[in-house]
C-alpha cells in the first residue's frame, strides 16, 4: 500500500483464500452442538456467467470430477441461472459427509480461478437445516475472504431470519473468518443448495 494510499484512506482488498473453505467441517459441528443445525449435503457455487470456449472446457472440466461420483452412486452436478443472470453450480454430497462437499466447492473454485476466471467468483455456500426444517447458509464471500451465515426464512418471501443469523455467527466465532460488516451479509435468495 502506498503513501497515497494511507492518505485518501484506500485499503488494499483482501485476497481471496479458499483454504477458508476447509473450515466449514468443523463450523459444522459447532453449528450441530450449539444450534441443532445439521448439514443438508447441498452446496454450491456462483459465478457471473461466461461465455467462450475457454469457459465452456472449463465447465466441462467441473462436470467430468464432480459427475465422476456418480459412478459410485454420488448425484451429477447441476448448472443453473438465476433471476440476475448469474451461474450457479449445484454439489451434492451425503448430508454427513461435509468435508467431500466442501473439497468439491474447493476444487469448482480453484478450477475456475486457475482458468482466470476468478473475477467472476462470487460465493460458495453449504447448506443446513434444523430439526424445524429451518435453512441455514454458511456463505463464503469469494472476493472478502470471509464467511457469513445466511438464514431465509421458508415460506415467507424474501425475509430473513436476523435473529438466527447472529446466534450462528455468536457461535462460529472460533471457527470462520467472519464478515465483520453487516451491510455486506448478502441475501441469496432462492440459492441452489438452500
Amino acid at each position: 500500500m502506498g503513501f497515497l494510499d494511507v492518505i485518501l484512506g484506500r485499503s488494499k482488498p483482501v485476497r481471496p483464500d479458499l483454504d477458508q473453505l476447509f473450515a466449514v467441517p468443523s463450523a459444522a459441528i459447532t453449528l450441530q452442538a450449539g444450534a441443532g443445525f445439521l448439514p443438508t449435503g447441498l452446496g454450491s457455487v456462483c459465478f457471473a456467467s461466461v461465455e467462450g470456449g475457454a469457459f465452456s472446457r472449463v465447465r466441462d472440466e467441473v462436470r467430468e470430477l464432480l459427475d465422476a461420483d456418480t459412478a459410485t452412486g454420488g448425484l451429477p452436478v447441476e448448472f443453473s441461472q438465476d433471476s440476475y443472470g448469474y451461474t450457479w453450480l449445484l454439489a451434492r454430497q451425503s448430508p454427513d459427509d461435509v468435508t467431500t462437499l466442501v473439497n468439491d466447492l474447493h476444487a469448482v473454485n480453484t478450477l475456475l480461478r486457475d482458468a482466470g476466471f476468478g473475477p467472476q467468483l462470487l460465493c460458495s455456500l453449504v447448506g443446513f437445516r434444523d430439526a424445524e426444517h429451518r435453512p441455514l447458509a454458511l456463505v463464503y464471500l469469494y472476493k472478502r475472504g470471509t464467511f457469513y451465515p445466511f438464514a431465509p426464512i421458508a415460506g415467507a418471501g424474501e425475509r430473513r431470519d436476523n435473529e438466527l443469523e447472529l446466534q450462528a455467527r455468536a457461535l462460529l466465532t472460533n471457527d470462520l473468518r467472519l464478515e465483520s460488516d453487516l451491510s455486506r451479509w448478502f441475501p441469496v435468495w432462492g440459492a441452489p443448495g438452500l
